[in-house]
């Protein structure tokens, strides 16, 4: 761990339960939480707010280099705030869902978040001691230092049976959100398949729990691994 603070980079694809696990192995190693898809989502809609145009990359990128954000840490609160405007409910729609995309392959909006992210990451691991980040290109271009890195995967199947009973959505438009966000997001970012030194915890046939226990191990491992150098 680096000076005493244990950072962890989780990513995945939608429907791998990444952020409802991530949030519960922050809160068992009383460390901080950071949403970074939220900040994407954030972005979309303070576009939206000001009646930018989401093809309009250039306003785009200057709305995510200005944007008034406030991001919640506590996993057991991660409230997300813009311009002092709660917007955790109008981030989760499926209007933004449709549309976040165009947001999150702006490359000079990739760019701005990184920035923002580490600075985040680095604040929230000082503050609490630790910080579980998940995300889409946490542990390759985000954190790539992080002392575990992990990516959580499971079957198209699964991923889109989870999605649609949380959405409380049909197939299809469960399909159109996660598959098609899926491949247009690939193209900008790596989470797919796990890059070197990453490891891959594959939650197809595991319930909540079993993920969180296998997300716990992996980052004991790593923790181990780094502690042994």
């Amino acid at each position: 761990m680096t000076e005493g603070r244990l950072i962890v980079a989780i990513d995945g694809p939608s429907g791998t339960g990444k952020s409802s696990v991530s949030k519960e192995v922050a809160r068992r190693l009383g460390v901080g939480y950071l949403d970074t898809g939220a900040m994407y989502r954030a972005v979309a809609w303070w576009a939206q707010h000001q009646g930018i145009d989401l093809t309009d990359q250039v306003a785009v990128a200057h709305a995510a280099e200005t944007i008034p954000l406030v991001m919640g840490t506590n996993p057991d609160d991660p409230r997300v705030s813009v311009d002092d405007i709660p917007i955790d409910q109008q981030i989760r729609t499926s209007e933004i869902s449709e549309v976040v995309s165009a947001v999150a392959t702006n490359l000079a909006v990739r760019s701005t978040m990184k920035k923002r992210q580490r600075q985040l990451i680095n604040q929230i691991a000082e503050a609490t001691g630790g910080v579980v980040a998940e995300g889409r290109d946490i542990t390759t271009v985000v954190a790539p230092f992080a002392d575990a890195r992990i990516l959580m995967t499971a079957s198209e199947e699964v991923r889109m049976g989870r999605r649609s009973k949380e959405l409380a959505v049909d197939a299809e438009a469960t399909r159109a959100q996660i598959v098609e966000r899926d491949a247009k997001d690939s193209t900008v970012a790596q989470f797919l398949t796990a890059a070197d030194g990453v490891i891959t915890i594959d939650t197809s046939d595991l319930d909540f729990e079993e993920s969180v226990a296998a997300v716990l191990g992996a980052i004991e491992a790593s923790t181990s691994a780094i502690a042994g150098h």
